[in-house]
């Protein structure tokens, strides 16, 4: 289980991405993906109307795999789908009782396309709630592959129940970047976002070099090939290389 940690001193330099963020993605015949939050399940439907349950939630004694799943879906960068529960989960460590039936504190969990849910953090783990509880918000995904979200409860106890929490999850996903605009023509400006760029040594449009300028360590400037094709786009570092969240698509 990845332990959520906090991010403040990775912040700088972090960008979401907003791949799907909030239901997932919705491409043609592709099927929508979102979390119905007073039925507790995860569904999916199409542009033609078929809809599918993918997931129950509550389905495990005491709700350990989360209740009540209020926030959005985010699909993360390897094609699940990441979100939270308020509720459920295992019995946390608070100093109060939450007001629900079953005393928990809410989950973090990811989902595949296919319905297999893992819970990924299970809030209130720490001593006093030190970790947060009840997570409302939909959950982001950095640039440095982590996921960060808010709850608002636990926390400084000097709030009733706590001041609530900004917290970031590790999943093992990878590092990328993010190209803004997604799609241009030859000859378009392009800004790319992402962490520990400085140092970068050549960027490239689906295998085609393209002229760049290190802004900072999180930002580079710089503009569509002559005979660029669409495809990834890709930032060699002294750390590796990091591919694009998404397809750049190149216009007429």
């Amino acid at each position: 289980e990845d332990a959520a940690e906090d991010p403040a001193a990775e912040h700088d330099g972090q960008h979401e991405h907003d791949r799907g963020a909030g239901h997932g993605r919705h491409h043609g015949e592709a099927p929508r993906v979102v979390a119905d939050p007073l039925g507790g399940t995860v569904f999916s439907y199409t542009a033609q109307g078929k809809f599918t349950v993918l997931y129950n939630f509550c389905i495990q004694n005491a709700c350990a795999d989360g209740e009540e799943p209020y926030a959005g879906l985010m699909e993360g960068t390897d094609g699940n789908f990441y979100g939270t529960t308020v509720e459920g989960g295992v019995a946390g460590k608070g100093l109060f009782t939450p007001p629900n039936e079953s005393g928990t504190f809410g989950t973090a969990y990811k989902i595949t396309p296919k319905g297999v849910l893992t819970t990924l953090y299970n809030f209130c783990s720490k001593s006093e709630c030190a970790d947060g509880s009840f997570p409302y918000a939909e959950l982001v995904q950095g640039t440095n592959g982590k996921f960060y979200g808010t709850t608002i409860y636990g926390g400084n106890l000097t709030c009733t129940e706590g001041c609530g929490t900004v917290f970031g999850l590790a999943t093992g996903l990878s590092p990328f970047v993010e190209t803004r605009p997604s799609s241009g023509k030859v000859g378009a400006a392009v800004i790319i976002l992402g962490s520990s760029l400085t140092g970068a040594t050549s960027v490239t449009f689906n295998g085609t070099a393209a002229e760049f300028t290190i802004v900072s360590a999180s930002e580079i400037k710089t503009t569509v090939p002559s005979g660029a094709t669409t495809g990834k786009v890709t930032v060699k570092t002294p750390d590796g290389t990091l591919s694009s969240n998404v397809v750049f698509r190149i216009t007429e």
